[in-house]
């Protein structure tokens, strides 16, 4: 039988444990942690309320395709739906609402933007499933579905500026805007457009879900299902060096780039080991989880039964605070996300008193407390929230990458989105999970297809590595 060790218990590393050992692979996973899931954990934050640590709402995860192979419901995943999906408010108490329908989002646009939204998202949320097949892979390789991603393809190489200059009402360019900015990248570079198109897709495809109980409800799921294919977990167990490890066939690093040239050393190619010092993270992440009495009270109904809300006020204001935090700069109001997965799942406050989870975007390696502005943004858009907080519990970039190293600098999506690194991460390689090491990968999302609790990452150098043991074996017979 073929073994395997497998570096790191985030959602990405506990995939490709699966991918392997639903091939007859003996796979040990490693973490050096004491808990497992990565970005996917969950715990009680604030006293007596279920916050997640990082990764929380999942319109790329429901649909990911490896993970619908799984039957993860069958080992406790469920998922949950907001009524609404997302909120963006403005000053004037209106807001851009994002429904799961197309049709739902284009009707609370004017007309003509209702219009170009159905236009521009229908044939995305049409064909997301097959679309996905070919997005979350490597890019280089022949498509399965030509049409839907020539199609896709036209519109997200360009900036997210140039989208968002279909929409005339700022109700419906703050839309995309806020969901765009979770590539981290200033609207006027090429392909920023992608993300939003993606995630807007796939929301309108799949909704925006949380799992029932937190995120780490995806990680235990993936965990009992290794359990199940014989898989064993160890954790607190920290790697430094390869000699640390037992012999095994392969090796396959649920690391970032920097951590797996340190513990390869040597034996990584001179080039391979150049590019993944190279590699560029992005800007951080500051995080505050609140407890809130009575819940948030926005000022725009909707936004009080949406699963996230996204605060950056109009269009330019959130490309403008991008382009701050990319060169380096705070922005007095950062653009800010809001988690009230509560409304989905209920089990996670206590009574009425409400887990609301936050972070704002912020320079890479961010050293100050962004936590003032995080309150005032909420507090623009919904007045008297101050009031309502009982207990929060705070995580700067520097917490983020203590809690989970991948995260370089608060760098949450584990690489920095430039063009380059969108279609060649984390090196310019076919294999963009070989190390160039035989037998030693990586499937952290510093590889294709990047962040999220998608588990493709994982999926797709797990593949690569099932390639390279039937390589070996038929080696050895011929």
């Amino acid at each position: 039988m073929s073994t395997a060790i497998v570096v790191g218990s985030g959602p990405n590393g506990l995939a490709a444990a699966v991918a392997l050992a639903r091939e007859g692979v003996e796979v040990t996973v490693l973490e050096a942690a004491p808990t497992i899931g990565g970005g996917t954990r969950t715990s009680e934050l604030t006293p007596g309320l279920l916050h997640d640590h990082c990764s929380a709402t999942h319109p790329m995860t429901v649909g990911s395709p490896f993970l619908r192979t799984l039957d993860l419901e069958r080992h406790g995943l469920r998922w949950r739906l907001p009524e609404i999906d997302c909120v963006h408010p403005l000053d004037s108490g209106d807001a851009g609402v994002l429904h799961r329908s197309v049709t739902g989002t284009a009707d609370g646009l004017e007309e003509r933007d209702g219009r170009m939204w159905q236009r521009l998202f229908g044939p995305v949320a049409g064909h997301y499933d097959a679309l996905a097949e070919d997005l979350m892979r490597p890019l280089l390789h022949l498509p399965k579905h030509p049409l839907p991603m020539a199609a896709f393809g036209a519109s997200a190489l360009l900036p997210a500026g140039v989208v968002a200059r279909l929409w005339r009402s700022e109700r419906a360019r703050a839309l995309f805007a806020g969901v765009a900015a979770h590539a981290f990248r200033p609207f006027h570079r090429p392909m920023t457009a992608a993300v939003g198109l993606m995630i807007i897709g796939a929301g309108h495809r799949h909704g925006w879900p949380v799992a029932a109980g937190g995120s780490r409800a995806i990680s235990d799921a993936l965990a009992a299902l290794l359990a199940d294919l014989g898989g064993r977990i160890e954790t607190g167990v920290p790697v430094r060096s390869m000699a640390q490890l037992p012999p095994a066939d392969v090796v396959l690093f649920d690391l970032a780039p920097r951590a797996v040239a340190e513990i390869v050393g040597d034996r990584l190619p001179g080039r391979v080991a150049r590019a993944y010092r190279r590699f560029r993270h992005g800007p951080g992440a500051f995080k505050v989880d609140f407890a809130v009495d009575g819940g948030v009270p926005w000022r725009n109904e909707a936004a009080r039964r949406a699963g996230t809300v996204h605060l950056g006020g109009p269009y330019d204001e959130v490309a403008h605070t991008e382009r701050m935090i990319h060169a380096g700069r705070m922005p007095t109001r950062p653009f800010v996300l809001v988690g009230q997965q509560y409304l989905a799942d209920p089990q996670r406050s206590d009574g009425d008193v409400h887990p609301v989870w936050t972070y704002a975007h912020v320079p890479h390696g961010y050293d100050g407390d962004a936590t003032e502005a995080i309150v005032g943004q909420i507090e623009r858009f919904a007045p008297g929230f101050r009031e309502r907080v009982l207990a929060m519990s705070v995580r700067p970039p520097s917490g983020f990458e203590e809690y989970n190293p991948n995260y370089v600098g608060g760098d949450i999506v584990t690489g920095a989105n430039t063009a380059l690194q969108l279609v060649m991460r984390p090196r310019i390689a076919l294999d963009p999970y070989s190390t160039g090491v035989p037998g030693l990968f990586i499937c952290s999302a510093a590889t294709p297809p990047g962040a999220g609790a998608h588990g493709m990452c994982g999926a797709g150098a797990a593949a690569s590595a099932l390639r390279h043991l039937r390589a070996t074996k038929q080696t050895v017979n011929s």
